[in-house]
């Protein structure tokens, strides 16, 4: 394909596939107090590397607490400044569950990297490193063609408490035309898609108190209370026969997708038979009236995604439980907010609960994350489309990310809009055992970047005072 960038990384592949395996090998697994330092040895893996392609400034930020790698290469006066995001942490492993490998000892295998982080997400950043080698190995620049700035955060995968502040403390350094959120999927290694909108996040955790202490059954069955019934019976309210959450004033704000977007989505290539076998996940279900990928990408949704209660590990005790506790993950969309579904949220638990028993709900507004969607019609779009059908080799659709992020956080700091490229897939196998990334497709994301740069250093800077 044109100016050998394909034959570039092509060449390079096997280097490519190494580097990726040494970072996978460093356990940089967010949450765990004895992987921090794991995490300040994988910030330094990226910032020794960063300096090595040619990045002139290169630095950790917040060491201590969650490290962040920043780094700028302002070569180019009149072309646009981009802010690459994305993150370098991962997710606890249970190893014991991995058949292919242990989650820290990256194997490859029928074209796959398998090992944790390599898709979620150091093989996107990996991506972003080579097809900057790439794009200045064909063009014989000195400097990438746009002003770049890349920010790799440390603790995305708990909620990234400490971005805000990190954020707003260097928000004059952040300054850009437009942020590339490298945290997404690319939809199909053979029908890549520009990916439009990102879903918020928000996180519960919910208490419900019976007895004051666990008490034996055979004493006390049918008069107690029994917390675990009354958490099933609130979760078994929380959808209606129809698929749609049941919590009062839910869907108020909710923006119905257009007929161009149910369109874009529509001409997707999707077999419910691909989807279950591509995501593992048995069957399909959810809200009535809307596709899988509506139900994906347009509508909001709320999952238990840990419950807690009684004796799960060992032998049973024959005992009603004290406490029994839910993890809620909840999906919001445009024009959701984290607060009003906060407030929501607590007043249907305290309606719906049964008087029986007690309870406590927390939720994390601070590290909340709401909803964003790209502007349709930003002339970076098109020029992301044009570079992936040519990194991709293959017409370019249009889609979205069922999971969420900073990406508001982000516009508020770097005062520029945002723009999703991702080389994830959904049988990459995020977050579980034998996680992986297809070397074809870090391939071609790294080649669809080479081709973006230009593209977009021929777009108008938004001012000329950067």
């Amino acid at each position: 394909m044109s100016n050998g960038i394909h034959d570039f990384l092509l060449s390079r592949e096997a280097e490519l596939v190494d580097e990726l395996s040494s970072w996978v090998r460093i356990p940089s697994v967010a949450g765990l107090p004895d992987r921090r330092i794991e995490v300040v040895r994988s910030a330094r893996w990226l910032a020794g590397t960063l300096r090595e392609i040619g990045f002139p400034l290169v630095e950790v930020w917040s060491e201590d607490e969650a490290p962040a790698v920043y780094a700028e290469w302002c070569g180019a006066p009149s072309a646009p400044t981009v802010l690459v995001y994305s993150h370098h942490d991962v997710r606890v492993s249970k190893d014991e569950q991995w058949k292919e490998t242990r989650p820290h000892e990256p194997v490859v295998r029928d074209g796959y990297v398998y090992g944790r982080g390599a898709s979620d997400a150091k093989g996107q950043v990996i991506a972003h490193l080579w097809g900057i080698r790439a794009h200045l190995a064909k063009t014989g620049l000195e400097a990438p063609a746009v002003n770049l700035k890349l920010l790799i955060e440390g603790e995305e995968e708990t909620g990234s408490p400490h971005l805000r502040q990190l954020l707003e403390d260097n928000q004059d350094r952040l300054a850009a035309d437009l942020v590339i959120f490298s945290d997404t999927m690319a939809w199909h290694a053979d029908h890549p898609a520009v990916c439009m909108s990102m879903r918020g996040t928000i996180n519960a955790h919910l208490e419900v108190y019976g007895p004051l202490r666990d008490v034996h059954g055979g004493a006390v069955s049918g008069p107690a209370p029994n917390p675990v019934l009354a958490m099933a019976r609130l979760l078994g309210g929380l959808y209606d026969d129809k698929g749609r959450i049941t919590i009062p004033g839910f869907y108020d704000e909710v923006v119905e997708p257009s007929d161009r977007r149910r369109q874009e989505l529509a001409d997707l290539p999707f077999s419910e038979e691909d989807w279950l076998a591509r995501s593992e996940t048995r069957s399909t279900a959810g809200e009535a009236g809307y596709t899988v990928l509506e139900q994906l990408w347009t509508r909001p949704a709320i999952e238990a995604t840990s419950i807690v209660a009684g004796d799960p590990v060992g032998l049973p005790r024959a005992v009603i439980p004290a406490v029994a506790a839910v993890d809620l993950s909840i999906r919001t969309v445009p024009n959701q907010t984290v607060a009003a579904v906060a407030d929501q949220l607590h007043q249907w638990v305290a309606e719906n609960l049964s008087p029986e028993v007690d309870h406590e709900l927390t939720v994390t507004i601070d590290t909340g994350q709401d909803p964003y969607q790209t502007p349709e019609d930003h002339p970076a779009v098109d020029a992301l489309a044009a570079a992936m059908a040519e990194g991709f080799g293959s017409p370019v659709g249009r889609m979205g990310n069922a999971g969420g992020g900073p990406a508001q956080w982000l516009v508020g700091a770097a005062g520029a809009p945002i723009l999703f490229f991702g080389t994830g897939l959904p049988e990459d196998r995020w977050h579980d055992s034998d996680e992986r990334a297809s070397i074809d497709v870090l391939r071609k994301g790294a080649a669809t970047l080479a081709h973006l740069w230009p593209r977009l250093a021929a777009l108008p800077p938004r001012s000329q005072d950067r």
